[in-house]
This record gives C-alpha cells, sequence and structure tokens, in this order.
C-alpha cells in the first residue's frame, strides 16, 4: 500500500464524509464546485433540492451531504417516489398500526420515522401526485405524522433531501407540482450537468469505475487504450455517468485482455436507431412487408407500410387483416426499443417517450416487461 492510499484511508477513517466527497470525482470546474457545495450544506439542516438529468449522480450528492453532516451516525433512508404512489403512500411514509386495514398483522414505522435523527431522501419528488404532494407538505411543515390507523401525531426529526430530472419550476407553472412543496424543498438547490459539458472527467470516471468493477465484482482489472479513452470522450452520453458504467462493465466482459480497445466498444453507444429489433417485432415488420412497401419515417425505428395497390381490390386482399399488428403490439414494441436504448433507465426512457414514469410502470406491468425484482 503507497503513502498517497495510506494517507486517504486515514483520513477517511477520521472524517467518513471525506470518503463520500471523494466519490464525486472528476476535475471539471463543476466537479469543484459541487464539492465545495456539499460542504457547506452540509453543516446546516435546511432541506436541499438537488436537479439534474438522469443518471448525473444525485443520489450520490444526497448520500455525500449526509455523511458529511451531524447525522451522519444517523440512518439514511431513499425513497422512490415514483413508485410511491396511491393508497400505499401513507402507509409506506408514515407508517401504519396493527389491524388499520386487511393485512396490516403487525405495526410499521414508515419511512420518516425510520430515518428518525438522520436523512430522508425524495428521490423523483417530481413525480409524486398532486394529492400525495399535499399529504407530504403538512408533514414537513408541522415535523409530525399520523400513521395509517390511528389518531395520534408523532413528532418526527429528520432532514430532507430531495432530487428531480425535471424543472419544477415549470411543472409549478404548469401546475403539476405544488408552489407551496417547492419552496418548501427548494431551500438550498444543487444542479447536476450533463457529462457531455464535463468531458475531462471522463478519463477520471472511467478509471474509477474499472477499479470497482474489479474491486467489488471480481472482474479484471482493465485499462483504457489512448484510441478508447479517445472514443469515450467524443460520445454524448445520453444516458450520463449512469451509461458510463454500463457501457465500461460490457467492455470488460468483451475485452479478451486487460487492455479495451476501440472495438470493443463497438455496438455498444450506437444510436438507438440502430439498436436490435426484437423478434416478434422483425415478424410484425415482415409481415407487414408482404403486403406493401415498408420505409423509414422521420422516427427512428418506426416505418411505414404502404399497401400494393395495383389493381382495385377487397381489403382483404390487400391487407392480411389476421397477421395486422395491434395498437397494443406497437405499444409494446416500442417500449421494448426505448428500455434498450436508455439501458432500462426508466426515468430516461418516460422523458423519450413523453410520459410520467408513474405511467410509463403502469405500461410495463401490463406488457410483463417489469422484472420481478422491480415491481
Amino acid at each position: 500500500m503507497d503513502l498517497s492510499t495510506q494517507k486517504a484511508k486515514a483520513e477517511t477513517a477520521a472524517n467518513p464524509g471525506h470518503g463520500a466527497i471523494e466519490r464525486i470525482v472528476g476535475v471539471s470546474a463543476w466537479s469543484d464546485q459541487v464539492r465545495r457545495s456539499i460542504e457547506l450544506v452540509a453543516a446546516h439542516q435546511s432541506s436541499v433540492l438537488i436537479m439534474g438529468p438522469s443518471g448525473t449522480g444525485k443520489e450520490l450528492i444526497a448520500r455525500a451531504v449526509h455523511a458529511c453532516s451531524t447525522r451522519a451516525k444517523k440512518p439514511f433512508v431513499p425513497v422512490d417516489c415514483a413508485v410511491t404512489t396511491g393508497t400505499l403512500f401513507a402507509s409506506h411514509m408514515f407508517g401504519h398500526v396493527k389491524g388499520s386495514f386487511t393485512g396490516a398483522t403487525s405495526s410499521t414505522l414508515g419511512c420518516f420515522r425510520a430515518a428518525s435523527g438522520g436523512t430522508i431522501f425524495l428521490d423523483e419528488i417530481g413525480e409524486m401526485e398532486l394529492e400525495l404532494q399535499a399529504k407530504l407538505l403538512r408533514v414537513l411543515q408541522q415535523r409530525v405524522v399520523v400513521p395509517v390507523g390511528s389518531h395520534e401525531e408523532t413528532p418526527v426529526d429528520v432532514r430532507v433531501l430531495a432530487a428531480t430530472n425535471r424543472d419544477l419550476a415549470v411543472e409549478v407553472n404548469e401546475g403539476r407540482f405544488r408552489e407551496d412543496l417547492f419552496y418548501r424543498l427548494n431551500v438550498v438547490a444543487i444542479r447536476t450537468i450533463p457529462l457531455r459539458e464535463r468531458p475531462e472527467d471522463v478519463a477520471i470516471l472511467a478509471h474509477r469505475y474499472l477499479a470497482e468493477l474489479a474491486a467489488r465484482h471480481g472482474m479484471p482489472m482493465c485499462t483504457l487504450s489512448p484510441e478508447a479513452l479517445d472514443v469515450l470522450r467524443g460520445y454524448a452520453w445520453p444516458g450520463n455517468v449512469r451509461e458510463l458504467e454500463n457501457v465500461l462493465e460490457r467492455a470488460v466482459m468483451f475485452s479478451s485482455g486487460d487492455r479495451i480497445e476501440p472495438d470493443a466498444l463497438g455496438g455498444l453507444m450506437s444510436d438507438p436507431a440502430a439498436s436490435e429489433v426484437p423478434k416478434k417485432g422483425m415478424a410484425q415488420i415482415a409481415a407487414a412487408a408482404n403486403q406493401g412497401i415498408v420505409s423509414a419515417t422521420p422516427v427512428p425505428g418506426v416505418f411505414r407500410v404502404e399497401p400494393k395497390m395495383d389493381a382495385p381490390a377487397g381489403l382483404e386482399d390487400v391487407v392480411d387483416t389476421d397477421n395486422w399488428p395491434t395498437l397494443a403490439d406497437v405499444e409494446r414494441l416500442h417500449l421494448e426499443r426505448t428500455l434498450a436504448a436508455t439501458v432500462h433507465n426508466k426515468s430516461l426512457a418516460a422523458k423519450m417517450l413523453g410520459i410520467d414514469r408513474s405511467v410509463l410502470r403502469r405500461k410495463l406491468v401490463r406488457y410483463g416487461l417489469l422484472a420481478e425484482d422491480e415491481e
């Protein structure tokens, strides 16, 4: 172990928050600024709103704020607001008492009481339904919760951190987010930026993640050739740091040695339009092609079928109505392609499709596209 490594471990042991901040690596001006911001806001108890695109490390920043604060030895409880919906919201967030509803065989604390003395992290806060926003606002204002099935208010001592990939000021103007809740959360704001806007950080992030792959997952310790690094620096990274991590993990698997060359990256960062069409979709396109001419449209992966009309004929003679794709078939196919293009990043997929993440989740459940561990 070299002297610098020993010094880093000693600093981390003396100050656990130091290690959390050091996980936010980079030499860009943004990286320096956000590390300074974390140290400044961690010393206070104010709410913090972390805003920026998906995959840019918002939860990493939230964990660093908690680790550097006086609450570091208390719980850090993350909550995915995109899936905490409907009737489950109150029980999940505030807890319930035994017998309060069918299936309530025991009492639960809920996320707020579980985070007592520590920090609660409300991820994807912009996806929360308006009705639920009102319930959350009351808790933040009164600092008490009422478990489901109880009438007694229970005080809670938690620091609130929230994150979103939406512009909440726009959401407020459009009536999709409560103005009073926005100002309650937006006491201090930290903004993340897309990876493409800090290309000087790509090499450092790549080296850090390759080392983590080797240490944590037992994968070979690989290095990037200068040519491969140029490829990474020149890519736009629509999925940001999360996409970089996925690309590197697959590149390690595809590399024959301990050095990653550009050919190991081939196909991993291709345009979404070039991604492989699922077999079912190919069969549908082929069946449609038999009935006419298939041509591209301005939308990647979407094709136009123009029936052959060489001579007057009945509808059944022009179109194979038995094998014609239904709207549900087309929607499922497009969902599959979008998930593949975003490496199953649900927030990015919802943004690309122009729908709320909660709506996307319902569609994925409907078509059986949600993994069992995600349900």
